[in-house]
């Protein structure tokens, strides 16, 4: 008999999200994605951070000022990290869990990679045009979006 109280394939790959997530330095949101293919393989995983190449320790991490000065110019989100870094050329029906739902910037490349479902833990900035826009294309391209409600399970890493 198999045991009880195993996690589930939701808990597995939005968990896997959540620890890419821990990877990020940003001192304010830290986002993670894991995406999948049908046969539920992990092809990539991302969180939000700097370029490669890009010193964590050079550039700004602020959310307010100049553009060239906060991070905004400079990080790369956790979902276009985890397509940039996939081995796999084909992201075609693939589901991304992401921890923060896509802003708009990243919809487009969910959308032009072929990913056909995106699951998100967090959709904070639901009213900001960028969000906006973002369900926009992806309603209009058929990509189908679902909100991951988390259960009670709580899981201890020690690293």
């Amino acid at each position: 008999m198999k045991r009880d109280g195993y996690i589930t394939w939701d808990e597995y790959f939005m968990g896997v999200a959540q620890l890419a997530a821990k990877r990020s330095k940003d001192p304010g949101t830290q986002v993670g994605a894991c995406i999948i293919d049908d046969n539920k393989h992990i092809l990539s995983v991302g969180y939000n951070g700097m370029p490669i190449g890009c010193s964590d320790d050079d550039f700004p991490w602020e959310r307010e000022g100049a553009m060239l000065d906060t991070k905004y110019a400079y990080v790369c989100h956790a979902e276009l990290n985890a397509i940039l870094n996939c081995k796999a050329s084909d992201l075609r029906g693939t589901t991304v869990y992401v921890t923060l739902f896509p802003c708009n910037e990243c919809t487009k490349a969910i959308i032009q990679k072929g990913v056909k479902h995106i699951i998100y833990l967090d959709d904070k900035y639901h009213d900001m045009d960028m969000e906006v826009a973002a369900r926009k294309m992806l309603d209009s391209a058929g990509v189908t979006y679902t909100r991951y409600v988390p259960g009670d399970k709580e899981i201890t890493l020690k690293v």
